[in-house]
């Protein structure tokens, strides 16, 4: 029997990227929302970095106005906490943030979390879950950071796949699709709902697709990338349309 179809969220950070970059009205966040979700994109996620590198705050508030679905992702700090809780979206990820990196480059560091921050994040992991935000914790596929986002009170995560994407065609590969596997696995077993993001794309995306376990997967650089040469309607249409025959 064939499993549920994997969901897309399609990230908007880099055509907030281009907008930021020159501080004009262009390209239009509203129009890329409307595009995705007419390509069949299952939700919208965008990222409000500390730095306001690229989202800004009223780019954040448009889209919620427009976005069906959105998923927000943030930094555990009490200033993004606060802002998620007046724009109310859907989910929140949050997600590891360095100022030097140029994107998320791991996931959560959670095992080396004191008793007090441990409180604080399932305080505010709470916080959030009351106001009606569904909370996912942006981890590294190890069975240990699996078991602390169960601890703190997550219903989701979503593993970081930037090493399997960064072994992809190199004799590491399998090795890092098996620990995306087995910790899906592990992961469904004690009741999370498994998401999956970071450097996938129409070559890497396709084996993914096959781990069992997988709700949905979150693509933005790719997409975008793409879309410069053909549009982003069918950018997010060949996505799909791996998603929607994988075996």
């Amino acid at each position: 029997m064939k499993k549920n179809r994997i969901r897309l969220g399609v990230n908007l950070d880099h055509i907030a990227f281009i907008k930021k970059s020159r501080d004009t009205l262009y390209p239009n966040l509203i129009d890329a929302v409307q595009i995705a979700e007419d390509a069949g994109a299952d939700l919208i996620t965008i990222h409000l970095r500390e730095d306001r590198r690229h989202i800004q705050d009223l780019d954040a508030k448009q889209i919620r106005d427009h976005a069906k679905i959105l998923n927000f992702e943030m930094a555990h700090t009490e200033e993004m906490v606060n802002f998620a809780l007046t724009l109310k979206p859907n989910y929140c990820c949050i997600v590891p943030e360095k100022r030097e990196e140029k994107t998320t480059e791991g996931g959560l560091n959670l095992k080396d979390l004191d008793k007090n921050s441990k409180e604080v994040f399932k305080k505010n992991i709470d916080i959030l879950n009351k106001a009606g935000i569904k909370v996912s914790l942006f981890i590294d596929p190890n069975k240990e950071s699996i078991i602390l986002s169960k601890e703190l009170g997550a219903e989701l995560i979503e593993l970081h796949t930037g090493r399997y994407a960064n072994k992809f065609n190199t004799i590491d590969e399998f090795e890092a699709l098996d620990e995306l596997t087995q910790s899906a696995s592990y992961a469904n077993s004690i009741g999370l709902t498994v998401n999956v993001g970071h450097g996938l794309n129409v070559e890497n995306l396709g084996q993914i697709c096959s781990i069992p376990h997988i709700n949905e997967v979150n693509i933005g650089h790719s997409i975008i990338s793409q879309a410069v040469f053909t549009g982003l309607k069918d950018a997010i249409l060949k996505i799909l349309s791996i998603i929607n025959n994988h075996d």
